[in-house]
């Protein structure tokens, strides 16, 4: 069993800055992949961005490329998500996933269930 804890979330102005972040306890943590998703009012959730222990492999939404860094620390276990140059368009609650099935070399994982373990989110609303 994985747990996840979002936390990082608030209100911040167009233009600027968040760091999310995602503890993880439970099982060995080094072993899975990671996801952030974010849900805005009204609207199905969506993925933002793919990160693998195995390599540090990452893969980012187009909505979120050149704005959010993700990054890992093992020794924390514990994933981040820096969000820069933020809009309106972001505000959303911010989800972190865990997924402890294979993924390869190669494929990234984007749909919701395709993850096995879920935080209960982060608020992020940024005003205009």
């Amino acid at each position: 069993q994985v747990q996840l804890v979002e936390s990082g979330g608030g209100l911040v102005q167009a233009g600027g800055s968040l760091r999310l972040s995602c503890l993880a306890s439970g099982r060995t943590f080094s072993r899975y992949a990671m996801g952030w998703f974010r849900q805005a009012p009204g609207k199905e959730r969506e993925f933002v961005v793919y990160y693998s222990w195995s390599g540090g492999r990452t893969y980012y939404a187009d909505s979120v490329k050149g704005r959010f860094t993700i990054s890992g620390d093992t020794a924390k276990n514990t994933v981040y998500l820096q969000i820069n140059s933020l809009t309106p368009e972001d505000t959303a609650v911010y989800y972190c996933a865990a997924r402890t099935r294979n993924s390869g070399n190669y494929y990234v994982p984007q749909r919701v269930d395709e993850y096995d373990y879920w935080g209960q989110g982060t608020q992020v609303t940024v005003s205009s």
